[in-house]
């Protein structure tokens, strides 16, 4: 009997998502363009290419050959040589460039007899990825420059090739970076952004499709065909988003790890656990808000905030062990938080579940919050008249 009701919610669930196009572009089409604008959007891992100026007031061959340099590495490319600072600064404020290399007249000189010149670089943090790596391009092009005459000077001393080295570079740098060794962007950026995104979307049907029962009048037949039990009432028309959503997030997670490999140490079951907790945390948290709120325009409200808050509070882009003790405290409210930690230590670096058992729990707790709102939610079902 609690089968067949089931079935019946399942075949209207379905009935349903066919005849509106909003959970059309909102569980397929939109999610699969999030996945795949963010994973082309940082394809190369790093941004490349970035403009840079100089302004060469010395202008000889050492200094020139440093902007050749400069041109030369990855990240940078010098789009231009200005005469004045006022020029390359008037240039950053148009955005023409990110920053530009100062060499003051007189550099070349200086450098030969070692008087210690001075080149300064000026770059803009408004985009914070495009300055840091542009300064640490232009801060080893000081260094490189400075070594290419210290080298020159003392092998004109005699000395040897490994006594040169041993001097420009007393100790030696043995570097590691663990599990994203290609410093890509695209690894663990996307990996937050892309799972943030389906989660808004996830939010918004929940409550959206529970809200529409209001606003159609169709909530006393949906429970009707329940024999009023919420419970049976929830589950036939959550299981077939269950499903679609599944499938979402199944397609995204083997995309990404075996098809862009996407480095990962976890084993496919935990990808296969950590896409369930996603999807069910999610949709319990969206059924929620809607028994917290039984309103269309302030449940979807709620969903939409504290889903662009997740994207802050989940700790990807500022580390959240950096922020205020409140905010700190605050993140632990948000399941993307949750997603994050475990995907980072189940996934990224492949330590067994027990070491993310709280981040577990949690999004186990997120899946049972509908059940604090039930009685609400039937209550509103079969009372509330719906107000725009």
């Amino acid at each position: 009997m609690r089968l067949r009701q089931i079935y019946e919610i399942m075949m209207r669930e379905l009935l349903i998502l066919r005849q509106n196009h909003i959970y059309r572009f909102c569980m397929v089409a939109f999610p699969v363009l999030v996945i795949f604008f963010f994973t082309s959007l940082m394809d190369d891992g790093l941004p490349t290419e970035m403009p840079i100026g100089i302004v060469d007031l010395d202008n000889t061959s050492t200094t020139r050959s440093l902007g050749r340099r400069l041109d030369g590495f990855q990240m940078s490319r010098v789009v231009a040589h200005y005469p004045t600072m006022s020029d390359a600064r008037r240039a950053i404020q148009r955005n023409e460039i990110y920053g530009f290399l100062y060499i003051p007249k007189g550099t070349t000189e200086k450098l030969l007899s070692q008087r210690q010149p001075k080149i300064s670089y000026y770059y803009s943090y408004t985009t914070l990825a495009a300055g840091a790596l542009l300064m640490k391009d232009m801060k080893t092009i000081s260094t490189l420059g400075s070594a290419a005459v210290g080298q020159a000077t003392m092998r004109a001393r005699g000395l040897t090739d490994r006594q040169v080295q041993t001097a420009l570079q007393p100790i030696k740098i043995d570097l590691h970076q663990i599990a994203n060794p290609w410093t890509s962007y695209n690894a663990y950026l996307s990996t937050m952004l892309i799972p943030g995104m389906i989660m808004l979307f996830i939010f918004l049907i929940s409550a959206y499709s529970l809200g529409t029962e209001l606003k159609f009048a169709t909530s006393k037949d949906w429970l009707a065909k329940a024999d009023n039990n919420i419970g049976i009432a929830l589950m036939g028309k959550f299981l077939p988003q269950t499903l679609i959503w599944l499938a979402i997030v199944f397609g995204y997670q083997y995309y990404v790890f075996y098809v862009l490999q996407f480095p990962h140490l976890g084993s496919p079951w935990m990808l296969v656990l950590l896409g369930l907790m996603h999807v069910l945390a999610a949709q319990g948290f969206g059924i929620f808000a809607f028994g917290l709120l039984p309103s269309l325009r302030m449940s979807m409200s709620v969903c939409s905030l504290w889903a662009v808050l997740s994207f802050s509070m989940a700790g990807g882009a500022f580390p959240v062990m950096g922020m205020d003790g409140p905010l700190q405290s605050l993140s632990w409210l948000f399941p993307l938080r949750h997603y994050y930690m475990m995907y980072q230590i189940c996934v990224f670096n492949g330590y067994p579940l027990i070491e993310a058992w709280f981040h577990f729990a949690a999004l186990a707790a997120f899946m049972l919050l509908p059940w604090l709102v039930v009685k609400k939610i039937k209550n509103a079902m079969l009372t509330y008249v719906y107000i725009p």
